[in-house]
């Protein structure tokens, strides 16, 4: 455009500012923002090279009067945000408006304070407030006539803060603390403005919150000071005052931030060498935010509990006699905010009001509050590390208090029973916080205090009341033996005592609501799930009590021994779960026998029955014929009562029984842990090659002795899923072999309903038990073989023929095995036996396994990929989209699990063997939102692993892991393709590269990558990555494949010479080596034809901005010339011009 046109432009835009917008209370909001935007164009195409004067001349406009000067805020705030923020211009430009900016700040500051100043006075004064210092008290009534006057003076100071917000996140903080720390001065003295309030707490947030060199922080302590503090406690409860408005409340959760921020901010700087002391008015900043610890909005006692844990923390403030003091107060806060209460469907606390503002349904309060709580648990452990005692005396009061209360059901009954709690009756809700405390502050209590310092006496005389408590109320049952296992450690003191938790327990074992007896002639009873949580819950704290206490309860084994076999003496006492629970606990305390024969002994014991049953005639041909087994268990059936009539139920029982008792005795049984008991037991056998000690397991005959019929078993089941066999399937049962309900909702990722969890029964159909009875055959099965290797060791790898037994039995049909299945099978199978087998059978046993199942595991999912692509191509307006729950929708959420579940496998086998039990749980589950993580350079040493080396080395095993790993590069699922990309790619290519790789294999790699990035390459976490990755490639195969060159020829619009010139440095070795990120940005700018971009971009009109002229010219003027031939001198100063 010529320059004439230009200024005409500017200027017609100007007069528009100046004189043609209505007055600032009756313009429309759009017609100021589109004529503030249009003058903020401007600017970034010409400021400051060719309109220096931009700032004077907005200055001049905003003295014409309120509507010009609030159109001047908004054309300085949406500079910033598309500058600084959103930072939506060339790198040139906008580091040339950011500099002119920053040189200009101390101006631009002045002129937002002096309006922000004067807009406000003027506001006061109009509707009768009084100035300043008197700022608290209520204003008069304004006169009718100033009324306009006084909301535009308003609505210019609203402006003013809104522009400050968008200033103070990035200026130097100079400029905030700038004249004594006016500004935050100022900020503070408006919290009491209810108009200007939310505005002025809002930048008072983003000033505490700011980084940077503690140094210039420290000016920020100025408001712990008198005034400031005064300001904001006397705003806090004005807002709170007066009821629950929405503009209030917003308030108040700002001004709680302020606070946190603030304490975060004497945490940083307290106790490093700022030289900042603890401030005076410390103990008034605690008691308002106690304040808010103690307000009824559920949302605003969460936000203050990582500053309080940060307090709690702290070096020097842990220490302060002021934050002792309120330790009471907090743990004191905790007992009422761990209540259970805020329902935004209930009307039953003060809090649901305020819950109706903050979430949409009850589940999403339940989520947020059981997160809630859980770091609530945190901070009160860290506070009663502080005052251990304290937190003791609370929890026994309370715990003595609702051993005597009466219970209130409230006015919904349990379906479990009349006069029974459900989860929302006022009792059980206060049980379960109450138990919730007393957890988390014994448990503190006896890590931090000195033996001999433990409360026992006061802790025994709590522990004998709990015991001698009776109920009848499931939920509150459960709730009582949580608070025996929290008070079993007083048990180490006076083990005179565990008789007593014992019967407690076991009689808990077999508990049942009187109602439900009627069905007992059932196997399965419908029991609740509040009665089987009690049962369950009985049984762990029996095996937690084993576990950790295995010295205290030895004595008592004989008694214990006793007591299990009385309940397993009758069939339908317990169901198999609970059975094999105590067995475990029995096979836990066998440990401490730390005598191998007699605990073999004892083993062969108790696993008599269960050998006699696994081992009949009858059992091994059930379990070898598929046929047989369908018609054993009753799925072949037709039912006519399905909720009632279950005739194949016991034999169900008794194949469960059997499984869940091996994998108890294979999870539990194991040698001493120190090498001299275990040798002087008896379990020492010597050692491996490579160093490591052998040890023998007592369990060991026994469950060799049971393999082969495991084996059949797990044959059998995955012939069930064969076509003929499922075609045999009875009426009732042709879903048995399908996904639970549970399961498929937790895939979908769709909420549980509250109450269901707890009060409607177990399984309610045959057809549902029938379904749960497969789910956890297959599933245990598999544990119990991921427990043998690290069980049996040598034992169990040097079985005959394993890798055959298990190809032909584990890996047995897999075409047939649903996606649900192959998941559980790989994780807690296949991985757990690679992780813990030693390296001297890798060649025998984990390659010949390995090799073939990741060669099927590539077709598979290929296959299944391919089907997704075509649907996704030919059906995207298809109306099953539509609904969350279609069947498509699931299969492929179960495809992308099982990609997880794979390339995982793949990595740890051949890449990350250290710190792999950590993720790996999240790797296969975990939330896509960690595909957007930046951060995404692989570690430079990620190296194969011997077994990865092994692998390699086996050519149809290397052929397989490479091109599953680099084809998933390019399948729609972005945390797979993340983590792929990290963790394996490079280190496997990298291990055939000494190798003659033929070139169309090295272009398939290539390509590979810049396929995953045309996929991926809208999420910046993938795109780094996958960039890195092409990289990589690119400069290790180069200079040996000219072919690389003719595949990023054909990447859509790259520069060819720019290209030629990146080739010629990489090939030629005497040219210095540019700096990594060079080369790097250089590639990336060469391949960005073929990177995908997210759908709001891809036909988003480009706008082109010129550079204009340097703002620093870099050209050198020539000394003779310039400066020699100037007599005066004056050339001198061209040096030291900008």
């Amino acid at each position: 455009m010529p320059r004439l046109e230009k200024v005409y432009l500017k200027n017609n835009v100007m007069g528009l500012i100046s004189s043609g917008t209505q007055s600032i209370l009756e313009e429309e909001s759009h017609i100021k923002d589109v004529l503030s935007r249009i003058v903020v164009e401007m600017i970034k195409r010409e400021w400051p090279q060719h309109w220096p004067d931009m700032l004077k001349e907005l200055d001049t406009l905003s003295k014409q009067g309120e509507t010009q000067t609030e159109l001047v805020m908004f054309i300085l705030l949406r500079l910033a945000e598309d500058v600084v923020t959103f930072q939506t211009l060339p790198t040139q430009r906008r580091r040339d408006i950011q500099q002119t900016l920053t040189q200009n700040m101390e101006k631009i500051f002045s002129f937002l304070l002096t309006a922000l100043q004067q807009n406000v006075s003027k506001y006061r004064r109009m509707v009768g407030a009084p100035q300043e210092q008197e700022v608290l008290t209520t204003p008069q009534k304004t006169d009718l006539a100033q009324e306009p006057k006084a909301q535009a003076n308003c609505r210019v100071g609203i402006a003013a803060l809104n522009t400050l917000a968008g200033y103070i996140d990035w200026v130097a903080l100079s400029h905030i603390t700038a004249d004594n720390c006016k500004l935050l001065e100022m900020l503070c003295l408006l919290l009491n403005e209810p108009e200007l309030q939310v505005g002025a707490a809002e930048c008072l947030l983003i000033a505490v919150s700011r980084k940077g060199k503690l140094e210039d922080r420290k000016p920020l302590m100025v408001l712990f000071g008198d005034i400031a503090m005064h300001c904001i406690l006397s705003a806090a409860q004005t807002a709170d005052g007066e009821g629950l408005v929405e503009k209030h409340y917003v308030f108040l959760k700002r001004l709680c931030q302020v606070l946190c921020a603030l304490g975060s901010q004497l945490c940083a700087l307290l106790g490093s060498d700022c030289d900042v002391e603890t401030p005076a008015n410390f103990g008034k900043y605690l008691e308002s935010f106690l304040a808010f610890t103690t307000h009824p909005s559920q949302f605003l006692r969460s936000s203050t509990q990582i500053t309080w844990g940060a307090l709690f923390r702290h070096e020097v403030l842990s220490h302060d006699p002021l934050l002792l003091a309120v330790v009471p107060k907090y743990l004191r806060a905790s007992m009422t905010n761990l209540v259970k209460v805020g329902f935004p469907s209930k009307a039953d606390s003060p809090s649901c009001e305020y819950s109706r503002f903050d979430f949409d349904s009850d589940e999403d309060f339940n989520a947020f509050f059981n997160s809630f709580r859980a770091q609530q648990g945190e901070v009160m452990r860290m506070a009663c590390r502080l005052d251990p005692l304290t937190g003791f005396q609370m929890a026994g009061e309370w715990l003595k208090y609702q051993l005597t209360a009466p219970v209130d059901t409230g006015p919904m009954n349990s379906k479990t029973g009349e006069g029974l709690c459900s989860i929302f009756s006022p009792s059980f809700v206060q049980w379960d916080a109450m138990t919730f405390f007393s957890e988390s502050v014994i448990s503190q209590m006896f890590r931090t205090m000195d033996k001999d310092e433990i409360p026992v006496n006061d802790g025994i005389d709590l522990l004998q009341l709990v015991l001698n408590f009776e109920t009848k109320d499931p939920l509150i049952l459960s709730c009582v033996l949580t608070n025996v296992s929290a008070l079993f450690p007083f048990v180490t003191y006076r083990p005179e005592y565990l008789p007593q938790v014992l019967s407690k327990l076991f009689a808990s074992v077999t508990f049942e609501v009187v109602e439900e007896s009627k069905f007992v002639v059932s196997v399965q009873a419908p029991r609740t799930r509040a009665v089987k949580n009690v049962r369950r819950h009985a049984c762990s704290s029996i095996i937690k009590m084993c576990r950790d206490y295995p010295q205290l309860v030895l004595p008592n084994f004989e008694m214990l021994y006793n007591h299990v076999k009385q309940l397993l003496s009758n069939e339908l006492l317990l169901t198999q779960m609970e059975k094999c629970a105590l067995m475990e606990a029995l096979v836990l305390i066998s440990n401490q026998f730390k005598d191998y024969e007699r605990q073999k002994a004892f083993l062969e014991e108790l696993m008599a029955p269960v050998a006699g049953l696994w081992l009949s005639p009858e059992m091994q041909r059930v379990l070898s014929d598929p046929e047989a087994f369908i018609s054993y268990v009753g799925a072949d059936n037709k039912i006519a009562d399905p909720v009632l009539e279950d005739p194949s139920g016991l034999n169900r029982s008794r194949i469960s029984f059997c499984v869940y008792t091996i994998l108890g005795v294979v999870k539990r049984a194991r040698w001493p842990a120190a090498t001299e008991e275990a040798k002087a037991g008896g379990f020492f056998l010597g050692y491996l090659p490579s160093g490591t000690p052998m040890y023998r397991n007592p369990c060991t005959e026994q469950v060799l002795k049971l393999f082969d019929n495991l084996l059949a078993l797990i044959r059998t089941h995955n012939n069930l899923y064969m076509p003929e066999m499922v075609a045999r399937l009875g009426d009732t049962f042709a879903k048995a072999l399908d996904m639970l309900e549970v399961e498929k909702n937790a895939i979908l990722g769709l909420p549980q309903p509250l109450l269901e969890l707890y009060d409607s029964p177990v399984y309610k159909t045959v057809l549902e038990r029938m379904q749960g009875f497969f789910c956890t055959l297959y599933d245990n099965c598999f544990h119990i073989l991921g427990n043998a290797g690290p069980s049996m060791q040598q034992d169990f790898y040097t079985v005959e023929g394993l890798a055959t037994q298990l190809l032909s039995s584990a890996f047995n049909n897999l075409n047939n095995i649903p996606d649900y299945r192959l998941r559980p099978m790989l994780r807690v199978f296949v991985k757990p036996l690679v992780l813990s087998c030693p390296s001297e059978y890798y060649e025998t046993l984990v390659c010949p396994m390995l090799g073939p199942l990741f060669t099927y595991l590539h077709m598979r999912l290929s296959q299944k990929w391919q089907v997704i692509n075509q649907r996704s191509m030919l059906c995207e307006d298809d109306a099953a989209d539509d609904n969350p729950e279609s069947q498509e929708m699931l299969e492929e959420q179960l495809v992308r699990l099982l990609t997880r579940e794979v390339m995982d496998l793949a990595t740890v086998c051949c890449v990350s063997k250290k710190g792999v039990e950590q993720n790996t749980t999240s790797a296969v589950d975990g939330d896509d939102d960690e595909a957007m993580a930046t951060e995404v350079t692989p570690p430079a040493n990620a190296e194969l692993t011997e077994l990865g080396k092994c692998l390699m080395k086996q050519e149809d095993v290397c052929t397989a892991v490479l091109i599953t790993a680099y084809t998933s590069l390019s399948w729609k699922d972005t945390l797979s393709c993340q983590r792929t990309t990290t963790q394996l790619c490079w280190p496997l290519l990298k291990q055939v590269l000494p190798g003659n790789l033929l070139p169309d294999a090295v272009s398939w790699f290539f390509t590979s990558v810049l396929k995953g990035l045309q996929v991926h390459g809208q999420h910046d976490g993938c795109m780094a990555a996958l960039v890195h990755l092409a990289f990589q490639i690119y400069e290790a195969l180069r200079p040996r494949y000219a072919e690389l060159k003719a595949v990023m020829e054909q990447i859509p619009d790259i520069q060819l010479d720019s290209l030629e010139q990146f080739d010629s440095k990489l090939l030629n070795p005497t040219l210095q080596k540019v700096a990594d990120k060079r080369r790097k940005d250089h590639f990336k700018r060469l391949i960005s034809g073929c990177i995908g971009k997210p759908i709001g971009e891809q036909f988003r009109k480009e706008v082109h901005i010129r550079n204009l002229p340097s703002l620093f010219k870099k050209v050198k003027p020539s000394l003779e010339t310039d400066v020699l031939e100037n007599e005066d001198g004056e050339g001198f100063n061209v040096l030291f011009e900008p």
